[in-house]
Formats: structure tokens, C-alpha cells, sequence
């Protein structure tokens, strides 16, 4: 198993979880101490497979690129890949490669890496961390990058949206694989705390109301190992359970205009990104 965002709250607890059970997991994080340490915890949960590290910035396409091609290398077959990583922003910053770091982090980097692990992944299983959110947002194809306007979870919850969108249309077009999506529920870790300020003092006081971060990961390491998942495909989980995601989200032309739009601006060619 492969999962970004490993090194807290909801990917650190699957990782963890993941290894309990003997699965050999790798683990992605943009702090080599952070994913070392995870390392060790996971190592240490008794199941005896082996742990990887993997240290990637994934705000950036160069950094996705360069673990996808790492991973590649290193692993002939992946049996699941988990596109956890994800952050809100209390504002609107651009990346060094000119992209609004929200959509970067929340949908580019997941679908730039899944095509790009596209022959790695052959029977495997995609889960995609989204979350409930998804309902509040609403995908402008001319203004994927909130040139125009700015709130931070309305950006947040249209970035979930592109995952749901996202999970349908890759569903659609790779049958050689499962891909779905979940939400976690409301989860108590770091998310949110890079802001500082007014969002960390929010998410501090909430937090005792707020469900653990193995809570959380049940979902996805339900819908990574368990029989009764493994015939799902393009579906929004939440709860072990399959629910039906926003009107918007089941809307399957955007689903595939959204996917083009992506490919163009990663700079993927029309072959790489075709079903």
C-alpha cells in the first residue's frame, strides 16, 4: 500500500493500522523526520511486513513526478494507492509551478500521481480520501485556480468535489482498476493548523468534539482490504457504507471535462491520460 499524506491524523492511522495487519506499506510525507518516525510506529504495530519511506512534497508536480518515477522503480506492482495528502489554506497562495496550492495539494498531485502509477496499478485499488465537504463546493472550469474570488472552504470543499469527480471519471476510464473515495468524517489532527491564527485556535477548541484519526482511517483501510469493498468501483463511501455524493458530483461530462482540463495543465499528453 502506498499512502500520501501518511504522516498524521487519518493517513498516519492507516498506515499504522495497515501494517498491524501485515500489509507492506509505504508511506509519503513532505518531512523525512515525520515519515521516519511514522516508520518506526508502524514497524512496531507487530505485523512483520516490511515499511518504506518515501519524502515528496506533493504541492508540486516536479515532486509528484519525481515519486511517482521513485516508486516506479522500486515496486513492479502497487495493490493499493491511497491519495490521502491533503491541507486547507486561510488564504490563496500560488506554488513555484503557478498553481493555487489548495488544488495542487487536493486534486492535481492525486491525479497526476494515479496516471502516472497507471501501470503499476493494474487489479489494484485507488481510494481517495474526500470528504463531505464536496457539497459545499461548486467546479468553474474557467476558474479551477480561484483567480476570481477566494474562501478558503469553499476552495477546500470544490477540491474534495474534484476528488469525487475525479475517483468517477478514473473508475470510468481505467477498468483494469477499483477506484473510490471516502469521507472520514470530522477528524481531530493537524489539518488546518499550518494557517496558524484564527483556524488553529478553531480546530483547538473543536478538537475534543471531533472523531480520532483511526476513526477516520476506517474507511480507507476498509475500502483498501476488505472482501466486501472489493467489488466497488466509482463510489462515495462514507461509514463503510455507499452513499450518493452531490448532484454536481455525479454530473459525468464534468467529470470528463474536469479530467481533460487536469491532464492539460500537468502536462500530461491525451494518450497518457486516456482510458
Amino acid at each position: 500500500m502506498l499512502i500520501t499524506g501518511a504522516t498524521r491524523g487519518i493517513g498516519q492511522a492507516a498506515a499504522v493500522e495497515m501494517a498491524r495487519s501485515g500489509a507492506e506499506v509505504a508511506i509519503v510525507g513532505r518531512s523525512a523526520e515525520r515519515v521516519a518516525q511514522v516508520a518506526r510506529q508502524a514497524r512496531s504495530a507487530g505485523g512483520g511486513a516490511e515499511v518504506h519511506e518515501h519524502v515528496a512534497d506533493l504541492t508540486l508536480m516536479a515532486e509528484v513526478r519525481r515519486l511517482a518515477q521513485e516508486v516506479s522503480e522500486r515496486y513492479q506492482h502497487i495493490d493499493v494507492l491511497a491519495n490521502n495528502a491533503g491541507a486547507v489554506f486561510g488564504s490563496r497562495h500560488e506554488t513555484a509551478e503557478g498553481f493555487e496550492q489548495t488544488f495542487a495539494l487536493n486534486h492535481l498531485a492525486p491525479f497526476l500521481l494515479s496516471n502516472l502509477l497507471r501501470e503499476r496499478l493494474v487489479g489494484a485499488r485507488v481510494v481517495t480520501t474526500s470528504s463531505d465537504a464536496h457539497r459545499s463546493g461548486r467546479v468553474d472550469l474557467e476558474d479551477l485556480q480561484s483567480e476570481h474570488s477566494y474562501s478558503a472552504m469553499r476552495v477546500y470543499g470544490t477540491s474534495k468535489l474534484c476528488n469525487v469527480l475525479f475517483t468517477r471519471e478514473l473508475a470510468r476510464r481505467a477498468p483494469e482498476l477499483h477506484a473510490n473515495c471516502f469521507h472520514p468524517g470530522v477528524v481531530r489532527t493537524g489539518f488546518g493548523k499550518n494557517e496558524g491564527g484564527i483556524w488553529k485556535a478553531a480546530i483547538t477548541l473543536a478538537g475534543p468534539l471531533l472523531r480520532s484519526p483511526e476513526r477516520g482511517a476506517r474507511s480507507l483501510v476498509w475500502l483498501a482490504l476488505s472482501e466486501q469493498a472489493a467489488s466497488l468501483n466509482g463510489c462515495y463511501v462514507k461509514d463503510e457504507q455507499v452513499l450518493e455524493p452531490s448532484v454536481q458530483a455525479q454530473d459525468d461530462q464534468l467529470a470528463a471535462a474536469l479530467w481533460e482540463r487536469s491532464a492539460e495543465l500537468v502536462g500530461l499528453t491525451a494518450a497518457a491520460a486516456a482510458g
